[in-house]
């Protein structure tokens, strides 16, 4: 059965597999090494998560296996509006994904959000990458983009 949940604090780890799991790869593009994660600008997603006041991460868990995770934090990244706003990052293990469970972690946070006093929430995406509907659908706009990414805001 899937159920969405907090990330426990022992499981800050996954959040690089999950950023890692993030990267979109365009078709007949040989994925890059894991150790990418360990990039600065990449490292600004998962480095001390919990410590941030907007750090939040909701995880998709299916028969006891964390199968996805979104998260939010105020950091310099991508999708960076302003310092008020948590910037999301999401990602699903491949055989996972089309099936929903992404549209409900997202829905999930920004009610999280939302409660937690938050106006909006932003994001960066690869124009090419299939997520761009679905941001739209749970109600991200495009307020920016540049040669290859949108940056996209829901307002709560």
């Amino acid at each position: 059965m899937m159920l969405i949940r907090e990330l426990r604090k022992d499981e800050t780890g996954l959040l690089r597999d999950f950023l890692y799991e993030a990267i979109f790869i365009p078709e007949g593009v040989d994925p890059p090494e894991r150790k990418i994660v360990e990039q600065p600008e990449l490292k600004l997603y998962y480095e001390d998560f919990g410590e941030g006041r907007a750090d939040h991460c909701l995880v998709a868990e299916d028969s006891d296996k964390v199968i996805g995770a979104v998260w939010t934090r105020i950091m310099n990244d991508y999708g960076h509006v302003d310092d008020d706003t948590p910037s999301f990052a999401i990602s699903l293990y491949k055989e996972y994904r089309g099936k929903g469970i992404g549209t409900d972690l997202m829905k999930e946070m920004l009610a999280l959000l939302k409660d937690k006093g938050y106006k909006q929430g932003s994001l960066a995406v690869q124009k090419a990458n299939y997520a761009v509907r679905m941001y739209k659908k749970v109600g991200f706009e495009i307020i920016d983009e540049n040669e290859e990414e949108f940056i996209m805001v829901c307002k709560m």
